[in-house]
């Protein structure tokens, strides 16, 4: 049984950005510039939001953070997108969820410049990412097609098994599986919480791949001997037995499972980390897709 290692994969991913950048810096180029918008206070969203001008900073990025209060209007944010869609300098922007409840999230993210949408969020990028055409991929999947690659896992006419249907994670996922190429090809089934016998269907996966959000929900019963188990989800669970007076776990049940596997992914430091160094691949992507790198 291999622990991948996400957290070193996700600084190689890093270090490979900064050396890219620093040969722009060198040649007499702008740094690529990420920005985001936040509207509100929500904690957990402003946290994510000085992650990403960390390791913006780490990388040589330039990064940039529009702030809102919960009452800000519709048309004032409307407006500040436009402006933001029309500023050459920027290259990538994020706008971080969950936005105001009198504000609409359809109307707001089909504003994005999608060639500024790195978080792959508007229904164009949405549909060139189904066609195979894909400009941008989003993030966490991103980040899970590169640990499997990066740890010379191969999919190809394997059975992977997608547990969850999220927009952002299990439906991208299950169609970056599925395409053809040398890094899909897989036969991929799509479970959810209303699944019968999803114990049965997981344990025929060569490969697990489990975003539902239920703590701990995958056990030994769910997974076959030898197979590869990649846990996306992310848990704060109240354990009085603990120095903070909580533990952090993934959707799969780990000490149980790991010993069946041939690969598992920790919880934390599996595919989390990948999650924020693939949101700055893209976003140097689009930097070379605006014809300026």
């Amino acid at each position: 049984m291999i622990v991948i290692d996400g957290k070193q994969i996700a600084l190689d991913i890093k270090h490979e950005i900064a050396t890219e950048v620093s040969n722009m810096l060198d040649h007499g180029k702008s740094a690529p510039h990420l920005s985001t918008m936040i509207i509100g206070n929500d904690g957990a969203a402003l946290t994510y939001v000085e992650s990403i001008e960390r390791n913006c900073r780490e990388v040589g990025f330039i990064s940039s953070v529009y702030k809102f209060s919960e009452t800000t209007s519709e048309r004032e944010v409307l407006e500040a997108i436009d402006f933001i869609n029309k500023d050459d300098e920027i290259d990538g922007f994020i706008l971080q969820l969950p936005l105001s409840k009198h504000i609409s999230n359809e109307k707001i993210l089909e504003k994005l410049n999608p060639n500024k949408d790195v978080d792959c969020f508007t229904a164009i990028n949405n549909g060139k990412l189904l066609l195979g055409e894909e400009r941008y991929i989003p993030a966490t999947p991103y980040g899970v097609m590169e640990l499997l690659r990066r740890s010379n896992i191969t999919t190809e006419g394997k059975n992977c098994v997608v547990v969850g249907r999220s927009n952002i994670v299990g439906k991208p996922l299950a169609m970056l599986l599925a395409r053809t190429g040398a890094e899909g090809n897989a036969t991929v089934t799509i479970c959810h919480s209303k699944t019968q016998h999803l114990d049965k269907i997981c344990s025929q996966a060569d490969i697990l791949l489990v975003a539902i959000g239920k703590p701990e929900l995958i056990t030994e019963k769910f997974v076959k001997k030898d197979a590869v188990v990649i846990d996306i989800g992310i848990h704060r669970i109240v354990d009085p037995n603990t120095e903070k007076g909580y533990r952090v776990c993934g959707d799969v049940k780990y000490d149980e499972v790991a010993p069946k596997t041939s690969y598992i992914t920790p919880v934390p430091g599996g595919v989390g980390p990948l999650t924020m160094s693939c949101l700055l691949l893209n976003t140097l992507k689009a930097r070379k897709l605006a014809g300026t790198d």
